[in-house]
């Protein structure tokens, strides 16, 4: 694993589940307290510390930390304690139930997650929530955004399979489909990103290269727009390179739209046992400042330290 988060050496539930405790149910919140233990523990060893403090305390530890929490701080710890598959769902839920869809959410989990994530985090959602994700996508979304994330939110790709004779007839699809922007041509087009093997893929985006001299991300972005458009882009970045589309995204919500915690929160928490230390390498490479460093730069007080912790710094980036 590339995780930031790695589980904990002489690990004692009963023990974290007493310092949390203490530090909750104490006069005055010991935030310093929870981030040591949650940001320094798996997230198995997070649900084996809920269900000591359970048995400890007769009360849920997430209930308990949104009581004494706030803002995003209090988004940060009650994240860490979902499960992978409920947090997407968490998630999902939020961006498609929240006053105003959150297309970005929705794009930055359903086109890098694998079937069996996927496949998981509709039975979260449905567990969760009593509906069904599809269903739901279906009615707040609309156009061929909608439809290309129902695809994706079949997990129904390929894996493993690769047909070069096949690659070139694709790529030169995907060629017509930016060429002709039909309703069938933007069909065509999701069909083949959203079910080819990623092996498959790699050759269809170098096939796309020899037949229209140009790089695929290039040809989506001069001819479609919307979120359809940064759907399509984030689907072919995912396949190229997860960490680097995760590196690019960060650097967005860090810079563009001056911090946007949600999405900072969500990505740091998701990845932080999967790919986060490629995130950040990749991050330093293409922008020149780490990760750390421009976290440090725009988050504060109790919440920067838990970003921080999570994201796990080198020395030279302090």
């Amino acid at each position: 694993t590339q995780g930031t988060i790695l589980p904990a050496p002489n690990f004692n539930p009963i023990m974290d589940a007493q310092l949390l405790g203490g530090a909750l149910q104490g006069i005055s919140c010991e935030k310093d307290v929870l981030i040591d233990i949650l940001t320094q523990r798996c997230n198995s060893q997070r649900l084996l510390i809920a269900e000591a403090y359970r048995d400890m305390y007769s009360r849920d530890l997430i209930t308990d930390l949104k009581e004494n929490l706030s803002h995003h701080f209090k988004e940060v710890m009650v994240g860490l304690m979902y499960p992978p598959a409920s947090y997407d769902a968490h998630e999902l839920w939020h961006a498609l139930k929240g006053v105003d869809t959150e297309e970005n959410c929705l794009i930055d989990i359903l086109a890098s997650r694998s079937n069996m994530e996927i496949f998981q985090m509709k039975e979260a959602y449905l567990m969760q929530y009593n509906t069904d994700l599809q269903q739901d996508i279906d009615s707040e979304t609309s156009g061929h955004f909608r439809d290309t994330l129902m695809n994706l939110a079949q997990g129904t790709r390929m894996e493993g399979y690769a047909d070069p004779s096949t690659a070139a007839q694709d790529a030169m699809i995907l060629w017509e489909a930016c060429q002709q922007k039909t309703g069938e041509h933007k069909n065509m087009l999701q069909m083949i990103l959203c079910n080819r093997s990623q092996q498959q893929l790699w050759m269809v985006f170098q096939e796309f290269q020899n037949i229209s001299g140009q790089d695929i991300v290039d040809a989506i972005n001069e001819c479609y727009d919307g979120y359809f458009q940064e759907l399509l882009v984030a689907i072919v970045l995912c396949i190229r390179d997860k960490p680097s589309y995760f590196a690019y995204r960060l650097y967005n919500a860090i810079h563009d739209f001056g911090f946007h915690n949600k999405t900072v929160i969500r990505i740091l928490i998701a990845r932080s046992e999967i790919d986060l230390m490629n995130i950040r390498q990749r991050y330093k490479e293409r922008y020149g400042k780490s990760l750390f460093h421009d976290i440090k730069h725009f988050a504060s007080g109790h919440y920067e330290s838990a970003l921080l912790a999570i994201c796990a710094g080198d020395t030279e980036d302090y």
